[in-house]
Formats: structure tokens, C-alpha cells, sequence
């Protein structure tokens, strides 16, 4: 049982796992971010940084688990922002 637990885990902590659309946009808001900011943080056009945070495309691998990682430290510090609930509630 433990090894099954051990896997679950594993596929918590996913370093490339993003959370829906929804939630990405409201952790940006909730930082006080326009998309512009953060597309050039990333050295890319807002248009592509739009995409990802729609899910209208996935960030290529070199970016895929820096967006990730922004993403989680977003919700560490929005928690109210980063539930799928409180994003389909408002």
C-alpha cells in the first residue's frame, strides 16, 4: 500500500503540473500582474502568455516548470485565489 501512496504523491508534486485556466488568471490578478508583466518576465509575447493562461496551449518544457513553480508560489500566498471552487463561484 505504501508503494501506492508513495506514486500518488509523486503525481502531487509534479514540478510541470499546472492548475485549470481559471485559477491561473485569478493567482495573476490576485498578484496584481497584467499579463504583459509576466510575459516579459518570460521573454515572451503577451499573446503566448495568454494561451497558457487560458490552456489554449501548454508553455514549451523551459518554461513549463518556472510557470509552475510561479503558479504554486501564487497560491501559497493567494490561497482564496488559488481553489477551484472559489474561481467558479465568482
Amino acid at each position: 500500500m505504501s508503494e501506492l501512496i508513495d506514486a500518488v504523491d509523486a503525481l502531487l508534486v509534479r514540478p510541470d503540473a499546472l492548475p485549470p485556466p481559471e485559477v491561473r488568471a485569478r493567482l495573476r490578478k490576485a498578484d496584481g500582474l497584467t499579463q504583459q508583466e509576466v510575459a516579459d518576465v518570460f521573454g515572451v509575447t503577451r499573446v503566448a502568455f495568454n494561451r497558457w493562461e487560458v490552456g489554449a496551449a501548454k508553455p514549451r518544457r523551459r518554461h513549463l516548470e518556472a510557470y509552475a513553480r510561479l503558479l504554486t508560489g501564487w497560491a501559497a500566498k493567494h490561497p482564496t485565489a488559488s481553489t477551484f471552487e472559489t474561481a467558479k463561484a465568482r
